[in-house]
């Protein structure tokens, strides 16, 4: 495990994280992410975000919003979506990443909250971790899209552009979220994912970043390193 010795004080965070949002303000209203949109047009229903996390899982935001759509049509509450044929909810969310896997999860997920949860989404962490495919990001992405409760999820995105900054030095994104949990203000933790997603796909890309435009280029360690010392 290899973690860097944090040298950003909470309020630079917060201004790293103001200027990325303020970046991208106008993509944020006009192009959300699947499970911001999905948030907003739910009142931030618990149960949708979960499932739609779930197929998300492997599959860019256009595909997952469409099969979201799609599957809420037929099943927008669990007890419709646990009696549901699974090859009719494979058709319905295809072509999401291993859409017949996800098929039978989310069926799966929709009989154990019935059971074991009456029908309600649970809000404690520790709870989600209990259902099928839900890791710390998908359980985090619950709290905060679905109960608007304090957390970081910290997918690819997060977990690249944080490194890339300098903030972290880790090797996955669960030591990231753990660094983050520390040295980021709690205040920032709900905006911090939906905000650095979209930076991420418009921005601080996996490939061909826009750093001649970042807003953050002149707070940005792999930036002075791979770009600015060569031009």
């Amino acid at each position: 495990m290899q973690i860097s010795v944090n040298t950003h004080s909470p309020r630079e965070l917060h201004k790293i994280i103001q200027d990325a949002a303020h970046a991208i303000e106008k993509a944020r209203h006009e192009d959300p992410t699947a499970l911001q949109e999905i948030s907003d047009s739910t009142d931030g229903d618990p149960f949708r975000v979960l499932i739609a996390t779930i197929l998300s899982h492997r599959t860019k935001d256009p595909v997952t919003a469409l099969a979201s759509s799609r599957l809420f049509a037929k099943y927008p509450r669990p007890t419709q979506l646990a009696r549901a044929d699974p090859r009719t909810i494979a058709r319905l969310i295809k072509p999401v990443g291993f859409y017949k896997t996800k098929a039978r999860t989310v069926k799966r997920v929709a009989q154990i909250i019935l059971k074991e949860y009456k029908g309600k989404v649970p809000d404690e962490i520790e709870e989600l971790l209990k259902l099928p495919s839900v890791g710390r990001k998908t359980a985090n992405c619950v709290l905060v899209y679905g109960f608007k409760r304090p957390a970081i999820p910290v997918d690819t995105h997060v977990h690249r552009i944080f490194n890339r900054l300098g903030v972290v030095k880790t090797k996955t994104p669960e030591e990231t979220e753990e660094e983050l949990t520390k040295i980021v203000d709690r205040r920032d933790w709900l905006p911090l994912n939906e905000v650095f997603v979209k930076f991420g796909q418009l921005i601080c890309r996996p490939i061909g970043p826009k750093c001649s435009v970042c807003p953050l280029n002149d707070r940005c360690e792999w930036y002075r390193e791979n770009y600015r010392n060569k031009n």
